[in-house]
């Protein structure tokens, strides 16, 4: 028997096509939509109200299959973050990060990381492969169960009643989706696009476009294609503001320079959830964290309506460098607010088990040569960059 079908990375478009090809109504797709992904049900004999002829066609030719989880780490904030065995001795990370108004997903979407950027521990893991739709959104489906487990189970210890089981859709506190872990999300464009669509979805997770964004690095064509086929909420890994220096940062820049980066964040403004563009922004210490730097930036925010959000940087040994002091970082922030751009700093979370910006670092085999490219990298100084 050939291997059966995931059911987790099915958007509900491919979902009603292939109900339709077996001959049952439209309906049935979305009755099993939510069972999957609203309920979180795995086992089709649960699934209530679906004919037994039916359940015992999807026994026999699919599956609701989550790769193993490795290891599951709680840090003293509230922070947890899953290790997944996604096959060929490669793994992947999940971060849920939890905060008083609500609670954030950070998913991987590649195995590894093709684009190298210096400061990032992900790229200097080297890269493996793209992730499947149903590895991606397996990570969501199991993080809500594992999270909706533990608070049901603390509510019964508490009163012993409550059990997980019988909490509500309300209670369950993934709120936003960030496509920030392991990965450049754009380069695996075909299988995120369905994992998006079937965030959107009111019969799965009825997520808000504005709740769910997609991070990049720049890859212009494809933040185009995305205006047009999904827009969700855009975040940019800026972490320069000119050419020479994001180059040596970030290798894609000498692709798509600044220029047409920010030309592309203008064409998706008009498709956009959201009014603003999110520039994402790595403090690292002497490189790019100088007043000049800071008023460069201005001139940017001047051409694109966006929030910057300045991260301190998580040092690790392979990056050769060091995080801007807290000082530093408070400085450069005025400086911008000071200029009327709107600012923020990111907290550090879940630092104490690498769940951090940046740290994110699941065993790969690097096929790429990628690791081995970013060692010799090291040793070459960051040029000095003035404007």
């Amino acid at each position: 028997m050939s291997e059966r079908l995931n059911l987790l990375g099915l958007d509900p478009a491919t979902l009603a096509e292939l109900m339709a090809r077996w001959g049952h109504k439209p309906y049935r797709a979305k009755q099993l939509c939510r069972w999957v992904h609203q309920r979180g049900v795995a086992d089709f004999d649960q699934m209530s109200d679906l004919a037994k002829d039916f359940r015992a066609q999807l026994q026999e030719r699919t599956s609701v299959s989550v790769p193993d989880v490795i290891t599951k780490q709680v840090s003293a904030d509230g922070t947890r973050k899953w290790l997944f065995d996604v096959g060929n001795n490669n793994a992947i990370e999940t971060v849920f990060i939890p905060e008083d108004d609500r609670g954030t997903l950070c998913i991987s979407s590649q195995a590894g990381c093709t684009l190298a950027c210096r400061f990032c521990s992900t790229g200097h893991q080297g890269f493996n492969r793209n992730l499947t739709s149903a590895e991606i959104i397996a990570q969501l489906w199991f993080a809500r169960a594992d999270i909706m487990a533990d608070k049901g189970a603390a509510r019964l210890q508490a009163d012993g009643q409550t059990s997980s089981a019988e909490l509500t859709q309300d209670e369950r506190i993934i709120s936003n989706v960030v496509m920030m872990g392991m990965g450049e999300p754009l380069l695996n464009y075909y299988e995120l696009v369905p994992a998006l669509k079937l965030m959107l979805d009111d019969n799965a997770y009825g997520l808000s476009r504005r709740r769910v964004t997609v991070s990049t690095s720049g890859i212009v064509p494809l933040i185009d294609k995305l205006s047009q086929d999904c827009p969700v909420a855009l975040a940019v890994s800026l972490h320069a503001p000119n050419d020479d220096l994001r180059d040596q940062l970030m290798p894609i820049n000498k692709k798509f320079p600044i220029d047409q980066l920010m030309d592309a964040c203008n064409r998706y403004l008009e498709f956009a959830p959201r009014d603003f563009i999110t520039f994402e922004y790595i403090m690292l210490d002497g490189i790019n964290d100088r007043d000049e730097h800071a008023h460069q930036l201005i001139q940017l925010a001047k051409r694109v309506r966006c929030k910057l959000n300045l991260i301190p940087f998580n040092p690790f040994p392979e990056s050769g460098l060091d995080r801007s002091s807290n000082n530093q970082v408070r400085r450069f922030a005025s400086i911008l607010m000071d200029a009327g751009v709107i600012t923020t700093v990111r907290k550090t979370r879940g630092d104490d088990i690498d769940a951090a910006c940046g740290q994110l670092a699941g065993d790969v085999i690097d096929r790429a040569r990628i690791r081995e490219k970013l060692q010799e990298r090291k040793t070459i100084p960051i040029k000095e960059v003035r404007s």
